[in-house]
């Protein structure tokens, strides 16, 4: 008998003890998702670790849940609620910034890193460092300081496993080739609310319909960067740095249906694509039972009820974000740090009704010509350097809101 999905083996192939897993953001969307197909297999997996931001009573719960043995909160105002939260359980609590990166040192064979922006740095990075399997659905990572990142994977001998629907499907369909045989890839975008508004409409879009996704249910921000398509240019960013590849041969595909979620070309003219439901359980579930497979509670592909699946170009002159961030991306250096940041500032901006919605790419503009004229722009060298350059992006861009918002609300 063959050991379940999950286990590891022994030396006589005997199954041994589960698969131990940490998670980080695990109040999130992503965590949520990684949490319900832990509950469907509890024999084959033991939590380890969970960690969140503030949301300490859905964390004691989730941890209780899961039978974690150590449970963090990112805030160490909510320390007292998340004690309280498992008085009695026997799980380990704690909080603070330190606290979170401890969770992701803690002795765990798979690491799921799911803290959204440039916070999840320091944590994922540890993680990495630690070494075993790192499941990144963080793109900011990647996107802040993806040359360090990989170079620190690349040293401890960690694997590396893609989160995002679409970095794993061109995940997914490199196995069907040799990597040196590969001419492009192809990530797919849903075009968000706003793909058919006129530049005008978009101009004018208020927070309540950019947080409509016609497909996918997520958080805020990254709901509205898909709004912005600011997420296919940080994605763009992070297939970089996954598949080594140059700017310039990878594409974006705008795709309404989410069906077709990534494609790779190879020279002979074959074209691999990865298809499925758009639910994120899918990625994850490959992702945690890598490089064997689970079976995930995802609705079964019908092509004949789909029915018609289209794809077209990006317009960058209505969605100016995804220029901005090929721009950076080929300007190198720290500019995509400064993106990121300048990214986060306008998002949150926006959500705070203090700039319109066409404010987020102009801010974000604004603050990268500001950037270079300062030479702030450097390339990331460690952790503290990246977040360095994060943060005086930040400051950048918070000073230059009533000026772009003047021009935008």
């Amino acid at each position: 008998m063959t050991a379940p999905v999950g286990y590891a083996k022994n030396g006589r192939g005997e199954a041994a003890e589960p698969r131990t897993v940490s998670i980080l953001g695990a109040t999130g969307s992503i965590g949520a998702s990684t949490a319900d197909l832990l509950r469907r297999r509890p024999e084959a997996y033991r939590v380890e670790a969970l960690c969140s931001n503030r949301n300490a009573d859905a964390l004691a719960r989730l941890a209780r849940d899961l039978g974690a043995r150590f449970a963090a909160v990112a805030d160490p105002t909510a320390y007292r609620a998340l004690k309280q939260g498992l008085s009695g359980s026997g799980i380990e609590a704690a909080a603070g910034a330190d606290s979170v990166v401890e969770a992701a040192q803690r002795p765990a064979d798979w690491v799921m890193a799911a803290i959204a922006g440039a916070t999840g740095l320091a944590p994922t990075l540890a993680a990495v460092e630690r070494g075993g399997t790192v499941a990144v659905a963080n793109k900011e990572c990647l996107v802040c300081a993806g040359m360090l990142f990989m170079s620190r994977a690349a040293q401890a001998g960690t694997t590396v496993l893609p989160v995002d629907s679409e970095h794993n499907a061109v995940f997914q369909a490199l196995a069907a080739g040799r990597r040196e045989d590969v001419k492009r890839i192809m990530i797919t975008a849903s075009g968000g609310p706003f793909r058919t508004w006129s530049k005008d409409q978009i101009r004018a879009a208020t927070v309540e319909q950019a947080l409509r996704h016609p497909n996918w249910s997520m958080g805020p921000k990254v709901t509205i960067d898909s709004a912005t398509l600011m997420n296919k240019g940080l994605e763009l960013i992070e297939a970089h740095h996954l598949f080594a590849m140059d700017h310039d041969a990878i594409g974006i595909l705008v795709h309404a249906q989410s069906i077709v979620h990534g494609l790779v070309e190879y020279i002979d003219g074959s074209v691999v694509a990865l298809m499925g439901s758009p639910d994120m359980r899918t990625p994850i579930a490959h992702c945690l039972a890598w490089p064997e497979r689970i079976e995930a509670p995802v609705k079964s592909l019908d092509l004949a009820e789909v029915g018609t699946l289209s794809f077209e170009a990006p317009d960058l002159e209505r969605f100016p974000a995804l220029k901005l961030a090929r721009e950076a991306l080929a300007a190198g250096n720290g500019a995509p740090t400064v993106l990121n940041a300048a990214n986060e500032i306008a998002v949150a901006e926006f959500i705070d009704r203090r700039l319109g919605f066409a404010g987020i790419p102009a801010l974000v503009e604004a603050t990268l010509n500001e950037a270079a004229r300062r030479g702030a722009m450097h390339e990331p060298s460690s952790v503290d350097d990246a977040i360095a350059i994060d943060h005086t992006a930040r400051r950048l861009a918070q000073s230059l809101v009533p000026e772009i918002a003047a021009k935008t609300l």
